[in-house]
């Protein structure tokens, strides 16, 4: 059996640039055509990737006191509402915060633009107009503020992302007989077409299903720049039931991560919109995984064919969607699914090609010594339970 190694030996690799690092889907090719033991054996580290949209994301800034000070109440980003409950001059850009169409004050949203293209504008080194009302008080006299800011005339810009990298998600299908705009981008009527937005075997958590590597303090790739683990994500659901690779059958998994966007890279940072239902973000994240062992090795050689998702009619507005079953990442990649007797075309709401590149770039990043990893300060909860918002009877004392 090959003998297991330790994080400070493959960094001390790194740091010498004579580890060996692959992308996911080279040491699965490894893995296949060898074995899991001999593709441990000869491989140090395997790094992941994804470049999808990930609404739950946000920017915390801080714009720095003007003279006379302000204490920002009311605050927009060219046209988009920042929260500003948190300082005198520190704001919440969310990601998918819709654009108002008029001054403070007017909320009617535009059709095509949000806290994502902001994010990202600012990460691209561009101005961006900053109007803010503020609450007068003794300490801070001014009541107005009209200017422009950019990432290098304010003090912090950093990501917090309160929910990303989700751990398998849903193929999204319209059973109804009228288009639907949803969050997975349109889904066609009759069976369509199905949308996928997991990136299966690449993506970061599929290859660490029980979260033995990743946890609080894990350093990744995280828009072209570094970023870290800071949390469990919301939405985090571990118990999500799984095959007998440890993979799960849906959604489970997520983590909260943060990261200095001033060091992050435009073409890794973009704004999007999904008609009809708003603005949000697309980030390329890529999580490296120390081979520490041979289990570890066998959750990285796991393929699109040993991964499934299941299938949700959206024409059901319902939490509780009816499903059409599980689907492999395999089929869902092959372009066709067969649903009730009927071929649907099938669509990655994540982009697979820029995926690879993430995880090809970090790659490198290892390779050259740029980048070594971290071991987790403290291990991600793997009790929590999924706790829905329904309706509380009192005279049952359930909720229904």
């Amino acid at each position: 059996m090959p003998t297991p190694r330790t994080l400070a030996e493959i960094n001390a690799k790194i740091r010498a640039q004579t580890v060996v690092v692959e992308t996911a889907e080279t040491f699965k090719q490894r893995a296949a055509e060898s074995s899991i033991a001999a593709a441990f054996a000869a491989v140090d580290v395997v790094t992941t990737g994804t470049f999808e949209p990930m609404e739950s994301s946000g920017a915390v800034l801080n714009i720095g006191h003007t003279d006379p000070p302000i204490k920002i109440r009311d605050c927009r980003l060219d046209g988009v509402p920042a929260y500003a409950g948190i300082g005198a001059v520190d704001l919440y850009l969310g990601a998918s915060q819709p654009a108002d169409s008029g001054p403070p004050g007017d909320n009617t949203p535009t059709k095509d633009r949000g806290g994502g293209h902001v994010i990202a504008d600012l990460v691209a080194g561009k101005a961006v107009q900053l109007q803010a009302t503020g609450h007068v008080t003794d300490c801070y006299p001014r009541s107005s503020l009209d200017t422009t800011i950019s990432r290098e005339t304010i003090n912090q810009f950093y990501l917090f992302n309160p929910r990303n990298l989700y751990q398998n998600f849903i193929v999204g299908v319209n059973g109804g007989d009228r288009p639907l705009a949803t969050y997975l981008g349109p889904l066609q009527p009759n069976l369509g077409n199905a949308v996928y937005a997991n990136s299966g075997a690449l993506s970061p958590l599929m290859n660490d299903p029980n979260l033995n590597v990743v946890g609080i303090g894990s350093r990744i790739f995280l828009g072209g720049g570094v970023g870290y683990v800071a949390w469990e994500g919301t939405q985090h659901f571990p118990l999500q039931k799984r095959l007998p690779n440890d993979t799960p059958i849906g959604p489970a998994a997520t983590v909260a991560l943060i990261g200095d966007a001033k060091q992050m890279q435009p073409q890794w940072v973009r704004g999007c919109y999904f008609k009809g239902y708003g603005p949000s973000l697309m980030l390329g994240i890529g999580l490296a995984i120390p081979l520490l062992n041979e289990a570890i090795a066998c959750h990285c050689a796991v393929q699109d064919q040993d991964l499934v998702a299941p299938v949700m009619d959206f024409s059901i507005p319902r939490r509780v969607r009816p499903t059409f079953g599980l689907v492999s990442y395999a089929q869902l990649k092959s372009g066709r699914i067969t649903l009730n007797g009927q071929k649907v075309r099938t669509a990655p709401l994540a982009s697979i090609y820029l995926s690879r590149q993430v995880a090809a770039e970090l790659r490198d990043w290892i390779a050259q010594g740029q980048f070594e990893l971290t071991a987790p300060v403290a291990p991600l909860a793997r009790d929590r339970a999924f706790l829905a918002q329904d309706t509380w009877n009192p005279q049952s004392g359930l909720r229904e």
